[in-house]
């Protein structure tokens, strides 16, 4: 079965979508995206999604794109015709096809999806994430497709050998590159709150209701990078990673700005490898984050028999 595509109101084979050149995502990155998880059959959590495309929408000002119900329809639609029982979805909205020019184009939202088959991958080796500091734009809650700063971080940290990036921000670890970052102190966790600054994760919110079910205590609270030391484990959240449980934490000595904050000073192009990191943090254990993952799995297969 092929992936499938869908451009403006029509299914296609994926290699057959093309996108003109005065698309203003692929020109300005002037647009919004969600990615859909698809287990058994079945999107995970797509109100959930939706909801946060409209809230996008709306603090970029693109008016005129897709119903709740017109979304809803199309992803359902999308996974029946590709036949995947495992899949994701990636649906994106843009301010539309017009000659360029940075004012608001009057035409219409354009909208495109696909689905791919998802083969799950479980970790083998340990996970580790890198110190950096957090050089994305202000309005991190909007789920934009400008994420040149996400790419550049995930990228930095797979060379040093890691899985993820953990970003600090005016001391405070706030999140991953594409994932929410989560600790656990004392059996309680952590996670920083959903202001401005953090993309406010679906699997994320998933995961206070998974807390609640286990008797667990949750701080919507940043943990400072000095407080590092403290956490007893660490894990990730994400539609695609789901709950992923993290090893050690490495930085490069030689990257002040994550512990300080950013400078005016345009920074040295050095490349981290792990030959140059040291670690910070390493954890044997996962209690916590295995009581998480055994519940979320749970859930999953619960709804997979439904």
């Amino acid at each position: 079965m092929p992936d499938i595509a869908y451009v403006n109101g029509t299914f296609l084979d994926l290699n057959d979508a093309v996108i003109p050149i005065d698309e203003r995502g692929h020109q300005f990155g002037d647009g919004i995206y969600e990615v859909v998880r698809v287990y058994g059959g079945k999107p995970f959590l797509l109100h959930w999604h939706i909801e946060r495309l409209l809230r996008s929408a709306a603090a970029i000002r693109l008016d005129g794109a897709y119903s709740h119900e017109k979304w809803v329809e199309l992803v359902e639609q999308a996974v029946q015709q590709s036949g995947y029982a495992e899949a994701t979805v990636y649906f994106q909205v843009t301010r539309g096809i017009a000659p360029r020019a940075h004012l608001f184009p009057n035409v219409e939202p354009s909208v495109t999806l696909i689905v791919r088959a998802h083969q799950a991958k479980k970790p083998t080796a340990p996970q580790k994430l890198l110190l950096l500091p957090d050089e994305r734009w202000a309005n991190v809650y909007i789920k934009t497709l400008n994420l040149l700063p996400n790419v550049l971080a995930k990228q930095s940290a797979y060379d040093a050998g890691a899985c993820e990036a953990l970003l600090v921000r005016d001391g405070q670890m706030l999140e991953a590159s594409s994932a929410n970052v989560w600790f656990v102190k004392n059996g309680e966790l952590f996670t920083a709150p959903a202001n401005r600054y953090i993309l406010p994760g679906i699997t994320r919110r998933y995961v206070f209701e998974l807390a609640e079910k286990l008797g667990l205590t949750l701080h919507e609270q940043a943990v400072p990078l000095e407080k590092l030391h403290e956490v007893d484990e660490i894990f990730l959240t994400s539609t695609t990673a789901e709950v992923l449980a993290i090893d050690e934490v490495i930085e490069w000595p030689g990257n002040i700005p994550a512990k300080t904050g950013l400078s005016a000073d345009i920074p040295a192009n050095v490349t981290v490898t792990a030959e140059n990191c040291e670690t910070v943090w390493k954890t044997g254990e996962h209690v916590i984050v295995k009581q998480l993952q055994n519940e979320f799995y749970r859930s999953i297969n619960l709804i997979c028999a439904e």
